[in-house]
């Protein structure tokens, strides 16, 4: 069963890392698909960095948590998911954006990598 819940959360983070790296060989489709339109010079920069950054700290940390059996890795994944899901649901109550449908599974994964941290790591 370890091993089930395990390769469950191996996919989200494989699927972190690709976007990732979408958002670094080519940022105009990836920027689409969330719905944004690529900036130029230092905002695209910002763009670029910040969310490669993003997804790719949010993938490696996932899978550093399966490989090293660290408890710390997958809180920093729940922790960025968490802020990730307030910083919209704020943006929604004080900015008048549009609610993101993207909020349901950034919350649920972040309760599996909490579950993570006690189902798959091993007291020492």
């Amino acid at each position: 069963m370890k091993r089930i819940f395990a390769a469950i959360i191996c996919i989200p983070a494989i699927l972190f890392i690709v976007t990732g790296l979408r958002w670094l060989v080519a940022p105009e489709p990836i920027a689409a698909e969330f719905g944004f339109a690529l900036a130029e010079g230092l905002g695209l920069s910002s763009q670029v960095g910040d969310m490669s950054g993003f997804f790719l700290f949010l993938g490696a940390s996932i899978l550093m948590g399966l490989v090293s059996q660290q408890r710390a890795w997958f809180y920093a994944g729940a922790l960025l998911l968490s802020f990730t899901a307030v910083g919209r649901t704020l943006a929604w109550l004080i900015h008048d954006a549009a609610l993101a449908s993207q909020i349901i599974p950034e919350v649920v994964l972040a309760v599996m990598l909490l579950i993570a941290s006690s189902v798959l790591v091993e007291d020492d």
